[in-house]
């Protein structure tokens, strides 16, 4: 008699190979791992510096440190649909390894002298023990402690513990810490974004760094997968509203185009398209008065929290984008306001795709298209439908 089969099973060995490995497949294969073994583990992904403005209001210069470490621990067994950090890690990241990377990003900033931020950014959590070494975690909240910088590290909610933060802020009592938290809304978090926690879990972390008196900066995503471009707009402004008042900071990000993620299948396939410049303009118009009642910008006595807004390769086609001609204006105008706060930023901004975009939006609202109607906005119009 035939031994019966597991149809619980993939694969014919006796190991059953997981879903996991199959449906990750671009992060499984041969050359995905040479390429991140090809990687130099003594020095980080980047380091680079743009202008910030510190909490009270100052402007600034911030250099941000890209480490490159083992990634984040829910991708490991899972991870969200649009995240392609893993393109960016090793394994074997040691602990000296990491601070071979921090002291090549200090000597090349020179202990960051002409810089008042840091942001330290490991591709998951720096407070995260599994990634990250905790010898290695108190160098950096002690060095910037050290050199007076204000420091921006980024963390998902379960390492937001009360222990972890008293042991954090006996170290270092100036930094922030920023979450991405997406969107608040679980379905949102559970359907689109696959993001292993709840708003619930948010809320448990915000009241555990508020008693340590951390700033808090909040990730939201602008147009996750299987959603329409009205959908996310309308959606991303209640999100704004319901976090502004206790977060110190509101980033933004909207969505581009990761290699090997769920999303770069979905792109791929024209079955996806990053978000309308137009889409972020608008959305700020209608957040600015949950940030600023009385219309003020920032620095006001008004201001509620900080909105921030960087289009990650904005004017790209795997970024958001809009038909190629205004794109760079519209690109500047946002990033502009996220430092001055000030909607005047946007006058005289025009194009006659802004129309195209309108009409989108209005019929995306009004026929059941939950996945939209937005279709390439660059190229040949025949040659597009063609390749279809």
């Amino acid at each position: 008699m035939n031994k019966p089969v597991s149809l619980t099973l993939l694969g014919e060995s006796n190991k059953g190979v997981r879903i996991h490995d199959l449906i990750k497949a671009p992060a499984n294969t041969p050359w995905a791992k040479e390429r991140q073994q090809s990687w130099d583990a003594d020095e980080p992904a980047t380091v680079y510096y743009t202008p910030e403005t510190t909490a009270d209001g100052t402007p600034c210069s911030a250099v941000t440190v890209i480490l490159r470490t083992k990634g984040c621990h829910w991708w490991w067994s899972s991870g969200c649909t649009f995240c392609g950090y893993f393109n960016d890690t090793r394994d074997d990241v040691t602990n000296e390894n990491l601070h071979s990377q921090w002291q090549y990003a200090k000597q090349r900033f020179n202990d960051f002298e002409d810089h008042q931020m840091v942001k330290v950014y490991t591709s998951g959590s720096l407070f995260e023990d599994r990634e990250i070494p905790v010898e290695f975690q108190e160098t950096v909240l002690a060095d910037c402690q050290r050199l007076g910088k204000e420091l921006i590290v980024e963390s998902r909610c379960e390492q937001m513990t009360e222990e972890k933060l008293a042991w954090a802020t006996k170290i270092n009592q100036n930094f922030a810490v920023a979450i991405g938290l997406e969107a608040y809304d679980d379905e949102v978090l559970r359907f689109h974004v696959n993001k292993g926690f709840t708003t619930k879990s948010w809320e448990r972390a915000v009241v555990n760094m508020q008693k340590f008196n951390i700033r808090i900066k909040t990730y939201l995503m602008f147009k996750p997968p299987f959603m329409s471009e009205a959908d996310a707009l309308n959606h991303s402004v209640k999100w704004i509203e319901a976090v502004a008042e206790k977060s110190d900071e509101i980033s933004v990000n909207p969505m581009n185009i990761q290699r090997g993620t769920i999303i770069d299948r979905l792109h791929r396939n024209n079955e996806y398209r990053p978000p309308w410049l137009w889409s972020l303009v608008e959305m700020i118009k209608r957040a600015h008065p949950s940030i600023h009642p009385d219309g003020g910008f920032n620095g006001d006595a008004d201001q509620i929290s900080r909105l921030i807004v960087h289009p990650t390769a904005g004017g790209k086609v795997r970024g958001a984008h809009n038909c190629g001609e205004c794109d760079s204006h519209v690109v500047a105008a946002i990033e502009r306001y996220a430092v001055s706060g000030d909607l005047r930023e946007f006058g005289g901004l025009e194009c006659q795709c802004q129309t195209i975009w309108a009409t989108e939006i209005s019929l995306e609202e009004t026929l059941p298209t939950p996945l939209g109607i937005s279709k390439s906005r660059r190229g040949n119009v025949l040659a597009n439908l063609r390749s279809l």
